[in-house]
């Protein structure tokens, strides 16, 4: 990880979970990270904890709503402004709505499409203009998908959750192949954590707290410290070496 000390890392939905475990991991090992979120109180307080502990990085918070392009353009605008342009762009930000496909809503399909693809996407783009307009080769593209994004598991209201990774495990791919065919060696990863503990299924299953608890007493579930290790476990990858997909779960978790 000592290439990237003094580099900046982009890292969406970084107020908590995931998110925020990453964000602290980088900022650990001396990365500026702007960390973005609609919300961005947790980030600040995140931020000042870092800055305590004495992390030889710092935490830029911002607030952007992923789910308006208008928005992620802004914020890239601000990064090559204050910080020059992203070199490393991690797409973590996610959300699942319990809308079946027989009978889910429109709207939550459609909330999960721009967060999930859309505004993925829009961030990759943008993060890889960036690292063209400055000669930058060595950028790393990471992708936080899902074992979702790899099986179907028999749950109506995890489907086009599941439907919306499956895209996340070929955007990463196709990802991959064009930075290949642009002669470029920056890298496209994504990392595929199963159950990680986290507010992500009380927040899926917001109707129904117990549900929601029940899916992380069944086991001993991954942290998001754990999925955290990975991030900079491919980050630290010799800079010749490729991490497609890194996938993770509960050695307890059967699916």
């Amino acid at each position: 990880m000592e290439r990237w000390k003094g580099r900046v890392a982009l890292v969406t939905g970084a107020s908590v979970g995931i998110g925020a475990a990453v964000a602290r991991a980088l900022v650990q090992q001396g990365m500026r990270v702007v960390g973005c979120a609609r919300n961005v109180d947790k980030i600040e307080k995140l931020a000042a904890e870092c800055q305590s502990a004495g992390y030889s990085g710092t935490l830029i918070p911002y607030k952007c709503d992923l789910s308006n392009e208008e928005e992620i353009l802004s914020m890239f605008s601000a990064i090559k402004t204050l910080h020059k342009g992203v070199d490393v762009c991690i797409n973590n930000a996610g959300l699942a709505h319990n809308e079946p496909l027989l009978s889910g809503k429109t709207e939550g399909w459609r909330n999960m499409i721009d967060v999930n693809v859309l505004a993925l996407s829009i961030c990759t783009r943008e993060a890889y203009k960036s690292m063209k307009e400055r000669n930058v080769d060595d950028g790393h593209i990471i992708n936080i998908n899902s074992m979702g994004g790899h099986r179907v598991v028999p749950s109506g209201d995890e489907h086009f959750y599941s439907a919306t990774k499956y895209a996340v495990t070929a955007l990463t791919e196709g990802i991959r192949q064009e930075l290949r065919e642009a002669n470029t060696h920056i890298r496209a990863t994504c990392i595929s954590p199963g159950i990680v503990e986290t507010e992500f299924a009380f927040r899926h299953h917001n109707s129904d707290p117990e549900k929601a608890a029940a899916v992380y007493e069944s086991m001993k579930c991954l942290k998001a410290e754990d999925v955290a290790s990975a991030v900079t476990f491919v980050l630290g990858a010799p800079p010749h070496v490729q991490i497609g997909d890194v996938q993770m779960r509960p050695v307890e978790q059967v699916s």
